[in-house]
């Protein structure tokens, strides 16, 4: 049995990050703050690819990555779903009674409520506030992933990869060559391949799961090159 305090700390958390719920009545906030809870660790599978979907995750701390893999072990970052936000393939796949097509790797420590089915249903009935927050995402996720298909079919990669590397606020970007051949749908002996030239031509210079941004205005003018 979960105590006021613990409560009263699961409840501001819960509102701060999903504010729609604070129409519903306190005692049906209260009841959501009971619902299961989960405390995962940067690399843990939240989800796994043709698995059941057992609840909606209302995710209060911490990233997930969706991912969708291939047969040969490939894999390419669809989004990212970050504290407050949702998971549309989730949503799509209780909606629909399908298992998923994808699978959620916490990215960070996660701390998130898994709403079981009924009760998501429940709030998307019931709830104007919830059903707008869910559907909205639904169309910023599709744009997203419209993007992601269009740079993967007509961009080449030396120049998303100069992109991704130029996003990166952190310098040095601490990021494993598989992360980044995951966010950029490619592989990660090709990617080495690029930073490896990159390199070569004094753009950055490379060190274990560490890159060091040298000539941003190189980078900039590989990134903005007619394609």
């Amino acid at each position: 049995m979960m105590n006021e305090t613990i409560l009263a700390s699961v409840r501001g958390r819960l509102l701060a990050r999903y504010t729609v719920l604070a129409a519903l009545p306190a005692s049906e906030v209260d009841d959501l703050c009971r619902t299961r809870s989960l405390q995962l660790p940067a690399g843990a599978e939240l989800f796994a690819e043709h698995s059941p979907c057992l609840g909606f995750p209302l995710v209060l701390e911490g990233s997930v990555k969706v991912l969708k893999s291939s047969p040969s072990g490939r894999a390419m970052l669809l989004y990212r779903v970050e504290a407050g936000g949702s998971c549309i393939i989730t949503s799509s796949c209780l909606i629909g009674r399908l298992p998923y097509s994808a699978r959620g790797v916490a990215e960070t420590p996660v701390s998130l409520l898994v709403l079981p089915p009924a009760v998501f249903e429940r709030l998307l009935a019931a709830c104007p506030g919830f059903r707008t927050f869910v559907f909205r995402l639904f169309g910023e996720r599709i744009a997203e992933l419209m993007l992601r298909v269009e740079e993967v079919a007509f961009q080449r990669l030396d120049q998303r990869l100069a992109r991704l590397l130029l996003a990166r606020v952190d310098n040095p970007i601490r990021s494993t060559h598989q992360a980044l051949a995951e966010e950029l749908g490619s592989v990660r002996e090709i990617v080495s391949r690029l930073l490896k030239t990159f390199a070569d031509q004094g753009m950055l210079t490379l060190a274990r799961e560490q890159i060091v941004l040298i000539d941003r205005e190189r980078l900039q003018n590989l990134a903005d090159a007619e394609r």
